[in-house]
């Protein structure tokens, strides 16, 4: 978007908000949608929590400060949503959610929606297989192209600690996949 301030500003002003947050949704849909798409997998699951993360978007607009930039604030609310969503799937079956991952996983081959090949679907699993930082720094760094600094602001995390966890991520990735053949 061209100037970032007044599109907060056309946000937190009540006559142009529908605009300018239809302009938001815009640009930043598809983005947001693959992001999520990568933590809950399914692409139904994926479009609700698209639909949650434009919600509490929308309604927590006039609370944005412009600390960081708004895609960062969107990604960390779509972040948070997706992962509150793995955890109340995971808890309505019973499992842990690293649990629920691998059966999500699991059950990559048989989704419509998904158009990867045998080695994608590897991909997914060894994903699934990392503690929950790992995979989102992993696929924030490998598929989202972000930078540390990016990231850093989304998670929260020193970028120290971020340049671990993707090593250790990669180590882990790298493992499994060697272990699948």
């Amino acid at each position: 978007m061209a100037d970032e301030t007044l599109l907060i500003h056309q946000l937190q002003n009540t006559s142009t908000k529908e605009l300018a947050f239809r302009s938001l949704v815009s640009e930043y849909k598809e983005r947001l949608y693959w992001h999520i798409r990568k933590i809950v997998l399914s692409h139904d699951d994926a479009d609700d929590v698209l639909q949650n993360t434009f919600i509490k978007v929308y309604k927590n607009i006039d609370s944005f400060k412009g600390d960081s930039k708004i895609y960062s604030w969107m990604y960390r609310i779509a972040t948070n949503e997706a992962l509150s969503f793995l955890s109340k799937k995971a808890k309505e079956q019973n499992l842990d959610i690293s649990d629920y991952q691998q059966q999500l996983t699991s059950n990559l081959d048989s989704d419509y929606w998904f158009e990867g090949s045998e080695i994608e679907i590897i991909l997914q699993k060894a994903i699934a297989q990392l503690p929950q930082q790992q995979q989102l720094v992993f696929n924030m760094k490998y598929f989202d192209n972000l930078k540390y600094q990016e990231i850093s602001a989304i998670l929260n995390v020193s970028i120290g600690g971020l340049k671990a966890s993707y090593h250790h991520a990669v180590k882990k990735i790298e493992a499994f996949i060697k272990n699948q053949h």
